[in-house]
């Protein structure tokens, strides 16, 4: 069903996806996630915050233009059944009309991390590392002096 719906560039339904992340998560054993390409529209949000009781501390949105993205995909020789122009355009129709929306709804609260990834690899990969690497608060330092 999900390779199915994949190929037809749909969004697989959130009860599926929720319950595979969740039991992801509870596996692992850990308490920190990079959950890639989740949530997918506004009700995969809602369910997954009101299941689990999570809202992400950021969201990472890499924004690139529709035809450099269709060059990539259709460059990267993976073999895959959905990489083909009319799933591709499929795709980006339905990240506008419903991912999107979920993109807006973060950066209202502040929780976006924007990437431009039309950029090199290594340029898009730096920009990605610095989010990623721990701040430290100027407060944080002090400066002793011993007499």
């Amino acid at each position: 069903m999900i390779q199915n719906m994949m190929n037809e560039g749909k969004i697989v339904p959130s009860e599926v996806t929720i319950k595979l992340l969740q039991k992801a998560m509870v596996e692992s054993g850990k308490d920190k996630f990079l959950i890639d390409g989740f949530p997918r529209n506004e009700e995969n949000r809602a369910a997954f915050e009101a299941v689990t009781k999570i809202e992400p501390e950021f969201v990472l949105f890499f924004n690139c233009p529709e035809e450099e993205l269709e060059r990539r995909i259709l460059n990267r020789n993976q073999g895959r059944e959905d990489d083909n122009i009319e799933t591709i355009r499929k795709r980006f129709k339905v990240f506008l009309e419903s991912s999107l929306p979920v993109i807006e709804y973060y950066k209202a609260k502040g929780k976006v991390q924007e990437i431009d990834a039309a950029k090199p690899v290594e340029e898009v990969f730096e920009a990605v590392k610095v989010i990623f690497t721990p701040k430290v608060e100027e407060s944080c330092w002090c400066r002793c002096v011993i007499l």
